[in-house]
């Protein structure tokens, strides 16, 4: 379809006929980033969230599910599994990180991945889902079919990651690793927040 204006990445690309099995997936920061990048959510465009205060890099390509939205359905799930006290979704796009043998120059792309699971996330009594998937017909990481699968080392260095990124030496860490869960859960995550999102259009509306 011809465009004359780019599309936003959350609300103008869609997520994909084969969702929750296979997701478009818009990159916003590769591990080679030594800043970080989000998208503005007015613009649509990359903008600088900060630069990365310590050497902890992302470890893996880093981004959002499209036409997803992280609200109550999806702190529902977190809320019923980890027995804990969350007050909402983040109110940001589902966030997924895509392991790939290739090397990814850089964000602002998109791609096609297939979700093996998953960990939930709470950052300041929020829940913000981390979907760990492969990228689609990747030749090394396609054999992994669930995360449980994947080599103890790389849940680590996601763990270490997420429990570290926004520490600052004034600031207290406010994020914990409820729980990981599998493909099948991460499937239902999934779906929870594309119906939050389909909420979220219906309110605007």
């Amino acid at each position: 379809m011809l465009r004359i204006n780019k599309a936003h990445p959350w609300h103008g690309i869609r997520i994909g006929e084969k969702a929750p099995h296979e997701v478009t997936v818009f990159i916003e920061i590769v591990p080679s980033d030594t800043v970080k990048y989000e998208v503005d959510k007015e613009t649509g465009y990359l903008k600088i969230d900060r630069p990365q205060q310590y050497s902890n890099v992302v470890p893996a390509n880093y981004g959002f599910i499209p036409q997803t939205y992280c609200a109550e359905g999806v702190a529902s799930i977190a809320r019923e599994k980890s027995g804990k006290e969350i007050n909402k979704g983040d109110g940001d796009p589902l966030d997924i990180l895509v392991l790939s043998e290739h090397h990814i120059p850089r964000g602002d792309i998109i791609l096609k991945a297939k979700p093996i699971g998953g960990f939930c996330l709470i950052d300041g009594g929020e829940a913000d889902d981390k979907i760990i998937a492969v990228l689609t017909g990747d030749k090394v990481y396609s054999e992994y079919q669930n995360i449980s699968e994947l080599p103890k080392g790389i849940l680590e260095r996601f763990e270490h990651y997420f429990l570290t990124y926004k520490s600052l030496p004034d600031q207290p860490n406010k994020c914990e690793i409820a729980y990981s869960y599998g493909k099948e859960e991460a499937y239902k995550v999934i779906e929870q927040s594309i119906n939050d999102y389909q909420n979220l259009l219906a309110k605007l509306k």
